[in-house]
């Protein structure tokens, strides 16, 4: 019998990684994961802001970014400056840096959710490569009868379905947050 639990794995992994990069998409109110993942250059190498800073919401249209090396303010504001898609305008005072939310225009939360769907893409082809292996795995397999193959081909497809169903549901969920006022 043809087992799919290590494509189940996969997919799982592929879910969270897609409800991590959701949590990065702007909604309209603050949040750390908003900025965790710039980049900022320190010690002559980029690291991830979330690694060399300690970021909280203060309210729903503030971010508080404290760096953990007082030094790293200027380059710290630079990154989020310079991060296009982010469209922040951070302000120093020497000691924690203030990223003010500004509220988004209708326009700008048509630009999010299209960027997200972009995410959303990129996630179901994750899963059809997943499905694409496991076919392989199953056409190959010499010790499989042909109605064996017809029903791991099947629990294969429902999988995926199941998958992309699961990316679909937390798309709308996030374009809704998104685009709620």
């Amino acid at each position: 019998m043809f087992d799919t639990k290590e494509d189940r794995k996969k997919m799982e992994s592929i879910i969270s990684r897609f409800k991590d990069e959701m949590k990065k998409v702007r909604t309209g109110r603050a949040h750390p994961d908003m900025v965790s993942g710039v980049k900022v250059e320190v010690y002559g190498q980029f690291m991830p802001l979330n690694q060399v800073a300690n970021i909280t919401a203060a309210d729903a249209t503030l971010l508080v970014i404290t760096p953990f090396d007082p030094s790293n303010i200027q380059a710290i504001a630079s990154a989020i400056r310079a991060d296009q898609s982010l469209g922040l305008n951070p302000a120093d005072d020497g000691r924690v840096i203030r990223v003010p939310i500004p509220a988004l225009t209708e326009e700008r939360r048509k630009e999010i959710v299209k960027a997200a769907s972009a995410k959303v893409e990129e996630a179901k082809v994750a899963i059809r490569n997943v499905r694409e292996d496991a076919r392989k795995a199953v056409k190959i397999a010499t010790e499989m009868s042909e109605d064996v193959k017809k029903r791991a081909e099947k629990e294969i497809d429902e999988l995926t379905k199941e998958f992309n169903d699961k990316v679909e549901a937390e798309f709308k969920n996030k374009s809704e947050e998104i685009m709620k006022i």
